[in-house]
């Protein structure tokens, strides 16, 4: 059977490694069970460069190296894989995950050293493509979901679908990460009491895509949002939403999977704390008309996870955490959640401005987001606000009316910047600009994404990235007149009158926005 080696690259340098790669421990459990022989050198965990990474690319034989993870690993990734050919010539290098499939052809093009790109969900085509490997075959175009090289150019394969029994699948290999050594001392999850004090923490994901059009978010290809289209040039491309055409699938785990492997956490490794990565936990109890979520509850104190607390702080039982929407949850389901331990949930608010909300696709109002914020407090959750600003239409008034929202709620958010990564609506809307933003030099951009907590592309339309910087530190400061005054300035630069909307109009960016 093959030999396969799975790199986890860095990713978010600024922080500790948080995070086990799910999908990797997805990968890596799935080859196990073909019987393959599997390691994992987690280069995120241990951070040691050039010269371990060697010495691991060295240690055997490998027949396959895999790699992969989101768009912000992409400088990681193009370190690693000249190393990986240098290192071990004939072996097959793998790249998947979101950084490849959100630009598939440049991915190729730019990391000339990957033999094959896994585009969109792995679980099929990865164990497909091992089977070739193992059996000496070297021409993969058999196989769905790949993008390959051929006869010196790039050749996609027929699209691979989406798995509808999530249940199906393996539980993720926890056991081949450093989990000792890294992910238990770095448990904390800074949202929450319960997170700032949980000792032994793992994250699932208990479904897959979302139901919302959110123009600034990325399904990586496991929602439905992802297709093929032949241009005019005769090129087969990977396509993502676009303004008007929108398409999500809608899967998650069975409530008896995910506490059963809740369980398994829990028994095995003696987990205290789980967060759900999923996209939007409330998306999913609306799609299932309020059963899942509630069964999820029922099944935890069915199965003893409910946390019970001792004298000292600690507890019995396993807290947990995950995503909420303004518009979805209500007071009777968060009340369920906070009795099965759930401790605190993120809402991706974005803005409190009506006329910024409308343009997100995210459904939201004001209103929806400040009555959310105070069910989830009065059910004893936490709730996590998350802000942006930067969105193509941010004026004055908009940064005004969320500061003003702080107040209400008696909150400071620090904002998020507006980030087109790929494979979102507005990277296609915008892409144009973003590469002109970066000297026509699309790899810059690429190089230069974080969490969105540092100014990449500006897709604003009345803020440039100094302003955009500038404005957030003030709005965090709480600085009211320094907004007003910096507004004056602004209108002179720009020849706005007082009494005139405080936005420029007639640009490309606000035709595609009316578009």
């Amino acid at each position: 059977m093959a030999k396969v080696l799975f790199i986890n690259p860095r990713v978010r340098e600024e922080d500790e490694p948080r995070h086990v790669p799910y999908g990797i421990a997805l990968l890596a459990a799935i080859a196990i069970d073909q019987g393959h022989q599997v390691q994992v050198y987690d280069e995120n965990a241990w951070r040691r460069g050039p010269t371990v990474l060697e010495q691991v690319f060295k240690a055997d034989d490998w027949d396959v190296i895999a790699l992969g993870g989101i768009t912000t690993s992409y400088n990681s990734i193009k370190q690693i894989v000249p190393l990986a050919r240098e290192f071990c010539p004939g072996g097959v290098i793998v790249l998947g995950g979101g950084v490849l499939t959100s630009l598939p052809r440049e991915m190729m093009t730019w990391l000339p050293d990957v033999d094959v790109g896994v585009i969109g969900e792995a679980f099929v085509t990865w164990p497909e493509l091992l089977g070739a490997i193992d059996t000496g075959v070297r021409d993969f175009s058999a196989i769905n979901g790949l993008i390959l090289r051929k006869d010196g150019g790039l050749v996609f394969t027929p699209q691979r679908g989406l798995i509808h029994n999530l249940d199906s699948l393996p539980y993720p290999a926890w056991d081949l990460f450093p989990l000792e050594e890294v992910y238990f001392p770095n448990s904390q999850t800074l949202y929450s009491e319960e997170g700032m004090l949980a000792t032994r923490r793992l994250d699932i994901n208990a479904s897959y895509g979302c139901s919302l059009i959110c123009r600034y978010c990325y399904h990586l290809g496991i929602a439905g949002d992802m297709r093929y289209e032949t241009g005019e040039d005769g090129e087969v491309e990977v396509v993502f939403d676009t303004p008007g055409n929108y398409t999500r699938t809608i899967r998650y785990h069975s409530p008896e999977y995910i506490v059963r492997m809740i369980k398994h956490m829990y028994d095995k490794y003696k987990v205290n704390f789980v967060v759900f990565l999923d996209e939007n936990l409330m998306t999913m109890d609306r799609y299932s008309k309020g059963t899942w979520l509630r069964e999820i509850c029922r099944l935890w104190h069915e199965n003893g996870l409910a946390p019970v607390m001792r004298e000292d702080g600690t507890w019995d039982g396993v807290f947990w955490s995950g995503t909420s929407h303004a518009t979805l949850c209500n007071p009777e389901i968060l009340k369920i959640m906070r009795e099965a331990g759930c401790s605190h949930l993120v809402y991706g608010y974005e803005s409190f401005a009506p006329h910024v909300l409308k343009t997100i696709g995210k459904g939201a109002t004001p209103a929806n987001n400040k009555r959310s914020f105070f069910w989830t407090l009065e059910a004893g959750i936490r709730p996590v606000p998350n802000l942006i600003i930067g969105f193509p239409n941010d004026d004055f008034e908009s940064l005004r009316a969320n500061m003003q929202s702080w107040d209400d709620l008696g909150i400071i958010v620090k904002p998020h910047f507006a980030t087109p990564y790929p494979g979102s609506e507005w990277f296609t809307v915008f892409r144009s600009d973003i590469e002109n933003q970066y000297g026509g030099v699309l790899e810059r951009f690429i190089m230069a994404l974080g969490d969105a907590s540092q100014i990449t592309a500006v897709i604003s339309k009345n803020f440039n990235a100094v302003e955009l910087v500038g404005l957030r530190d003030i709005m965090v400061a709480l600085n009211h007149d320094r907004i007003n005054e910096y507004e004056q300035i602004w209108r002179r630069n720009h020849n706005i009158p007082d009494g005139q909307p405080s936005t420029l109009v007639g640009s490309t960016q606000d035709k595609e926005i009316k578009r």
